[in-house]
This record gives C-alpha cells, sequence and structure tokens, in this order.
C-alpha cells in the first residue's frame, strides 16, 4: 500500500523558515509528479507548489520568490522550503503525488495526512 508520509510542520514566528518533507513509502514503480498543497480554516485546498518528474516546477503566485519545492527522485520524496514566512501562510499543507504503482496501473492521485504549518509571533 502506497503512503505519503510528512513531516517538519510546526510554529514559525513572521519572517522565519520551516522545511517541510513528504517520502512516498511502499511499492511504486513511477512518480508523474508531487506537490504541496495547504487549506487555511474556512478556505479550500489551494496548490502552493508542484514538480514533475523531469524537475519542472510551479509555484502558487502567493509563494513565488518565498518557496523552493524540490525532489530526491531516488529516495521518492519531495520537499517545500518555505522563507519569508507571513501570517496568512498558516494551514494545513498536504503532500500530494501522482503515481503509478506498477507499469500496468494507471496513474492515480495520493494525499498525505497533512501537516499543520503555524506562523505567529
Amino acid at each position: 500500500q502506497v503512503q505519503l508520509v510528512e513531516s517538519g510542520g510546526g510554529l514559525a514566528q513572521p519572517g522565519g523558515s520551516l522545511r517541510l518533507s513528504c517520502a512516498v513509502r511502499g511499492s511504486i514503480f513511477r512518480v508523474a509528479s508531487m506537490g504541496w498543497y495547504r487549506q487555511a480554516p474556512g478556505k479550500q485546498r489551494e496548490v502552493v507548489a508542484d514538480i514533475t518528474s523531469g524537475g519542472s516546477t510551479d509555484y502558487a503566485d502567493s509563494v513565488k520568490g518565498r518557496f523552493t519545492i524540490s525532489s530526491d527522485n531516488a529516495r521518492n520524496t519531495v520537499y517545500l522550503q518555505m522563507n519569508s514566512l507571513k501570517a496568512e501562510d498558516t494551514a494545513v499543507y498536504y503532500c500530494n503525488g501522482i503515481l503509478q504503482t506498477n507499469r500496468l496501473s494507471p496513474l492515480a492521485q495520493y494525499w498525505g495526512q497533512g501537516t499543520q504549518v503555524t506562523v505567529s509571533s
């Protein structure tokens, strides 16, 4: 069974930094892309950043220049380096993966359990 396991959330001060990690556990054939979403209280889940297996990245306008997504393909792990954090970055952050578990299976979407990021002084 495939699981996405997140770590690295917590409390940071405005202007501070946090680094999130998400590791794919279980047997997989291929990772097409991975990304990070977030959901603040009372708001819809929104995409923060994503990265393809080829290394192409995309970011939400609200985090461009502050957040960096990267991946370690050998470890099937994706990271989100968050700098210059703002109060409005406070949310539950979810890891997302578009994965193929074997060569005959279709690509499917998987989600992590979520990790809380709180930015407050």
